[in-house]
């Protein structure tokens, strides 16, 4: 399952997660416009928690173009971010921040694959080291934009199906957050 060894994590590390599909079920071919529209992964939240108590750091790069094409506002987007971090706080996790790109040209710096909520996170986080970091993400975009940062990377299957490992862009995959969380952690730090 695993391209690469595990890497040794400890506070000094950073865990950045993209959202859709990893943090909630993904709304695939649309959007998730509202709070009420947002479903946890089973686990997802078991799963934070207990990786927090691994990582330093811990944040979420996520695109989102449902905003900038008008699908969505960007109080529905401020509102599902501040619900969905109470609700990962309220069960002993945390989200340190999070990042969004709202735009809808790929060539925007933000958007991935391209790094700038990375970047972003490190201006915010000054000890952030790429190195010692994991992007956790179910798309190429997530992978792609993980390895331009030098991150190790974990591909979930939540939207596609698994890919022949090696691959250059992936270290790991797995089924969901909750999956490779018990793979860090002893099974009895998780539920």
């Amino acid at each position: 399952m695993n391209r690469t060894e595990k890497p040794e994590v400890d506070k000094t590390w950073t865990l950045f997660l993209d959202r859709d599909g990893v943090i909630n079920v993904e709304s695939v071919g649309s959007y998730i416009t509202s709070w009420e529209e947002f479903n946890f992964h089973d686990g997802a939240t078991d799963a934070i928690r207990s990786l927090c108590n691994m990582f330093g750091t811990v944040v979420v790069v996520s695109n989102q173009r449902g905003v900038g094409r008008g699908i969505m506002s960007m109080e529905a987007l401020r509102e599902i971010n501040v619900n969905m971090r109470t609700a990962v706080s309220d069960q002993g996790g945390r989200i340190d921040k999070i990042y969004n790109c709202t735009a809808v040209s790929d060539d925007d710096r933000n958007r991935k694959p391209n790094t700038g909520m990375g970047l972003q996170a490190q201006e915010d986080f000054p000890h952030i080291d790429f190195k010692r970091s994991v992007m956790v993400g179910n798309s190429m975009s997530d992978m792609e934009f993980g390895k331009k940062l030098n991150m190790h990377t974990v591909f979930l299957t939540t939207k596609h199906e698994p890919v022949e490992l090696p691959h250059d862009l992936i270290d790991e995959q797995y089924p969901s957050l909750l999956d490779w969380a018990k793979s860090m952690v002893p099974a009895e730090c998780i539920g």
